[in-house]
């Protein structure tokens, strides 16, 4: 027979449960670092508007890290500076990072020497950027002995990285382009160009010449007309398939004509 439900300690449970994921949600606010609030941490730049989320990652070598304005740093985020805390690295920033970039949760950028992340670029989850790789070239010594090999790293502004991607040491990529999931990136990457695989390489890229080649397989999205209301929206979200249908045959003219009249009560 089933076991009866004690009802009575169940309540207390809910309680913990609800004070436990209430305490955490503090816990969140209060731990993340804004430019307002940086708690231990001295960043050597950070815009308005930018939020560390809490927990963070491993974070240090903060005096030569610049981030720019109206950033989001998910959590678990490392973001490291010099080969271990607590080195002078001189008067210049190591790790730039422009304004509006995103960085996903649990992403590495380890910048021993120069990291720049351009403006407006976005990185899902666990991105890892570094500037230093492993060297192997003494077959006798053991490859964690010797000493590693350090070239700057570049991403240009408006690029989307994938999630998962690696971006290795001398790695310069464009504007806008994308790094498909799990691609393993190295040396120059063009602008306007899509890269996947391991190493990267280029399957689409677009120049003014011939757009993109190959063609786009999907049309491109298209922009809500400026004006449209929450509430003509949602008048378009419940239509029925003859509705769609019948909207789907009338040109661009009538359907803005359409939006912009007043739902009914």
């Amino acid at each position: 027979m089933p076991k009866r439900k004690n009802t009575f300690s169940s309540w207390p449970r809910r309680l913990a449960q609800r004070a436990v994921h209430a305490g955490w949600a503090w816990a969140q606010r209060t731990g993340s670092v804004t430019a307002e609030h940086p708690g231990r941490f001295r960043f050597g730049a950070m815009g308005t508007g930018t939020r560390l989320a809490f927990p963070l990652g491993t974070v240090f070598g903060e005096p030569w890290i610049r981030i720019g304005a109206h950033c989001i740093v998910g959590e678990q985020v490392t973001l490291t500076a010099g080969l271990m805390p607590g080195l002078d690295l001189g008067p210049e920033p190591i790790l730039r990072i422009g304004d509006g970039v995103v960085l996903g949760r649990g992403s590495h950028v380890i910048a021993d020497t120069t990291v720049t992340i351009g403006r407006d670029c976005y990185f899902g989850p666990y991105v890892y950027v570094t500037s230093t790789n492993h060297s192997y070239d003494d077959p006798h010594e053991p490859i964690g002995k010797q000493w590693p090999r350090m070239e700057p790293v570049e991403i240009g502004p408006g690029c989307w990285i994938g999630t998962g991607a690696v971006i290795l040491p001398g790695a310069r990529i464009g504007r806008n382009v994308v790094v498909a999931a799990g691609a393993v990136v190295r040396g120059t990457v063009p602008d306007h160009a899509v890269v996947a695989g391991a190493p990267a390489r280029v399957v689409r890229r677009w120049t003014p010449a011939d757009g993109w080649q190959p063609p786009l397989r999907t049309p491109a999205p298209v922009p809500i007309p400026e004006g449209i209301t929450p509430e003509q929206l949602r008048a378009l979200s419940e239509l029925d398939e003859e509705g769609v249908a019948r909207l789907a045959e009338l040109d661009e003219k009538d359907v803005v004509r359409l939006a912009e009249l007043e739902p009914e009560g």
